[in-house]
């Protein structure tokens, strides 16, 4: 089984035994020992996946790593952060992917309207299984959680992932007073109700309507 480890903050070491990982093409950096890339057509699991992919603009291309000896992964000095599933699923922007083991499924999921309005697009990416995920962030990421009664609500482009059985839908925070010129600048939020954790960065990255 691939082992998984953060060398530093920003590079993930990952420790192969003849065994393989997914990941985002082109993120290795360096490795050690007899490694083999393939490219997996379309980023997606088989002619489904790639089929879906273009279609829905997940447009994250995938590697395949299978080896003995130690690969490691960045991707643009970003903060990487792992996340162990333990059967449940990953719901994740495909920019912020970095390497899953290979016996997690990954797809595309719907997110409706909301996702477009806030910029992340009408689908988004879902891992699931057991194993570990390693995401990036811009930045150290934050882990928020939501319980039931507590609802969460998030800049849309800080949102990168979540877990657990949550609901999610696009808010309006404009005002009279942003309306006037005067609010706080942060006219649309995601808000999550449920209960599961919810991954955000401290940056805001470029959404449909710009910097949200």
């Amino acid at each position: 089984m691939a082992q998984f480890r953060l060398q530093g903050s920003k590079v993930l070491a990952v420790d192969l035994a003849g065994d393989s990982v997914k990941a985002r093409n082109g993120s290795m950096v360096a490795y050690t020992g007899q490694m083999n890339f393939k490219k997996l057509s379309g980023g997606g699991d088989g002619l489904r996946g790639m089929v879906t992919r273009r279609l829905t603009g997940e447009q994250m291309t995938v590697m395949e790593v299978r080896g003995q000896g130690t690969c490691f992964f960045a991707e643009r000095a970003h903060q990487v952060n792992l996340v162990r599933l333990n059967g449940e699923a990953l719901f994740v922007e495909s920019d912020n992917l970095l390497c899953t083991e290979a016996g997690l499924h990954t797809g595309t999921t719907f997110t409706g309207l909301n996702g477009m309005a806030s910029g992340n697009g009408l689908f988004t990416t879902k891992v699931e299984g057991s194993g570990w995920a390693a995401l990036v962030s811009n930045g150290p990421a934050i882990v928020l959680r939501v319980s039931q009664g507590t609802p969460l609500r998030v800049d849309p482009g800080a949102y990168i992932a979540h877990t657990g059985n949550l609901n999610r839908s696009l808010k309006s925070g404009a005002g009279w007073t942003t309306l006037m010129g005067e609010g706080g600048g942060e006219a649309m939020q995601v808000e999550f109700t449920g209960e599961g954790l919810v991954y955000v960065q401290p940056s805001e990255k470029q959404t449909f309507g710009g910097d949200v």
